[in-house]
């Protein structure tokens, strides 16, 4: 079966997509949708895996496993949206709108991008290309001329993402357990 681009389709207030081979509709189908409490268990555990990648390069791990498992928790100052395939979450994105609390270094009146996760398994798929994008759009609706997000060079794949995407470096922030970060923007529209 030869598979084509990702479609994405805005249907029944969510994106969904998925590949496209040439003698299906749909092979596969992704949902990305406003995250509720009963995800917090499952998209914790989707975070520690994809941040297990990881584990050698932070200075002090267990501090690290006790945040990224929380993930749920960013739902009380932003919006987090997961990606379901086939109703199992695969990923997630927090979304955090202009003037909502946020680390000290990004400027208030940015939204941002935080904690971009993605299964293992489903890793490949264009799912945080999708992720970034539903936070672009997001940043576009509240009508923010920019959005930011932190990430390091031990994101080899997120990394160069963000800058096919348009990010640029905007300035260094500080180390995360000994892992250098950096804060990118880019022009929303």
């Amino acid at each position: 079966m030869c598979i084509s681009d990702l479609v994405d389709i805005r249907q029944n207030g969510g994106y969904h997509f998925g590949a496209v081979p040439h003698d299906v509709l749909f092979d596969t189908m992704m949902t990305l949708r406003n995250y509720v409490s009963l995800d917090k268990t499952q998209l914790g555990g989707i975070a520690l895996a994809a941040f297990e990648q990881f584990k050698s390069d932070y200075t002090d791990w267990p501090a690290m496993v006790a945040g990224v498992s929380r993930m749920g928790d960013l739902a009380e100052d932003g919006e987090i949206i997961v990606a379901e395939d086939a109703g199992r979450i695969v990923g997630g994105v927090v979304y955090v709108g202009p003037h909502k609390p946020k680390a000290s270094y990004f400027d208030p009146s940015w939204p941002i991008i935080r904690m971009l996760v993605v299964a293992p398994e489903a890793q490949g798929r264009g799912l945080g290309r999708q992720l970034t994008q539903a936070c672009i759009d997001r940043a576009s609706r509240d009508r923010s001329p920019i959005i930011a997000l932190h990430t390091s060079p031990i994101m080899a794949v997120a990394l160069p993402m963000y800058l096919r995407m348009g990010f640029i470096k905007h300035s260094d922030a500080p180390d995360i357990h000994g892992v250098p970060y950096s804060i990118y923007t880019r022009a929303v529209g």
